[in-house]
């Protein structure tokens, strides 16, 4: 993966300065279990969280409020804006240029971040706004999904219709923990990940989950959807622009792909699983199987058409 050295990357909506007033929407940790392996280190079950939020921040009005509502437009539009977030103290404001990407990771989220907005924003989905990625280290208040420590992996807050990430998921749980083999568009495939799932909170498809788990579960299909999303942004990264027609990527290659799909496997339910010390059980699916997630992100990829990812189409067996 190279970016184009003359983009201008100032657009993508990445933060990460640390304190500040944050989001309001309540406290307390995410009830997320957490797996452990034989030598009694934590797994966290990864990416978007889905089940989480569709049980605590969606529970109450599956049927639509969430699923088609549109809410503030960025960060600190929390409920009553009393409550901390912990950024991780990243200055994205020195990220300017491809170059600056090239060199710096912080500043390929941003170039990645913007490659994002660019091509959805394109798409013309009604009701569209772009995600804004909210950076931190330890722990961060969100916008009506409560608060999160670093355990829980990446996740897309619907409430607030935010990404959070804490950078140091990757090194220490996606190749750590559970044995991914990383490289620089692991990330890029994950946040293409949780954009799919603002897709599906604006098409209103989030408020259509009512089976939460299980291998054919409504669950899984929108974890599913959103690896096509991802595989659809992907195919169409090397075409997208800043404001000014200049292309944001240089190049995405056969070995970035496989990146990814390496990813996908590394995130699926019964990888977690197994290398939790424990049995494949089917039933207690979430995000699907290894083949499913890679399966569903190639789908997309070499469709590279929004509408194959479509709900009442999607494969998910």
């Amino acid at each position: 993966m190279r970016f184009n050295p003359k983009a201008n990357i100032g657009g993508g909506r990445v933060s990460g300065s640390s304190g500040g007033r944050g989001f309001g929407g309540g406290g307390g940790r995410l009830p997320i279990p957490i797996p452990r392996t034989k030598s009694g280190l934590a797994i966290t079950v990864v990416l978007v969280l889905g089940y989480f939020f569709l049980r605590s921040c969606l529970g109450v009005d599956l049927g639509g409020g969430l699923g088609g509502a549109t809410g503030g437009s960025g960060l600190g539009t929390g409920n009553d804006g009393t409550s901390q977030t912990r950024g991780d103290g990243t200055d994205y404001d020195q990220c300017r240029t491809g170059e600056d990407a090239n060199q710096d990771e912080s500043c390929a989220r941003k170039a990645v971040a913007l490659s994002l907005e660019q091509y959805w924003e394109q798409q013309g989905i009604q009701g569209w706004r772009p995600a804004p990625i909210q950076t931190f280290s330890g722990r961060v208040s969100t916008g009506g999904c409560g608060s999160a420590d670093s355990g829980v992996g990446p996740f897309y807050c619907p409430a607030d219709m935010t990404i959070y990430l804490d950078p140091t998921f990757f090194p220490q749980v996606l190749e750590g923990q559970l044995g991914g083999r990383g490289g620089d568009f692991v990330e890029p495939y994950v946040l293409g990940h949780e954009y799919g799932h603002h897709i599906s909170r604006i098409t209103g498809d989030m408020g259509r989950v009512r089976t939460q788990q299980g291998p054919d579960s409504d669950a899984v299909r929108l974890e599913l959807q959103a690896d096509c999303y991802a595989g659809v942004w992907t195919s169409a990264a090397e075409s997208t622009t800043d404001d000014s027609g200049v292309a944001i990527f240089a190049e995405i290659d056969r070995g970035d792909i496989e990146e990814a799909v390496n990813a996908a496997y590394t995130v699926g339910d019964d990888h977690i699983q197994k290398v939790s010390g424990g049995s494949v059980n089917a039933e207690a699916w979430t995000h699907g199987s290894s083949q499913q997630r890679m399966d569903h992100f190639m789908h997309g990829y070499e469709s590279g058409d929004p509408d194959s990812c479509a709900w009442d189409t999607l494969p998910v067996s």
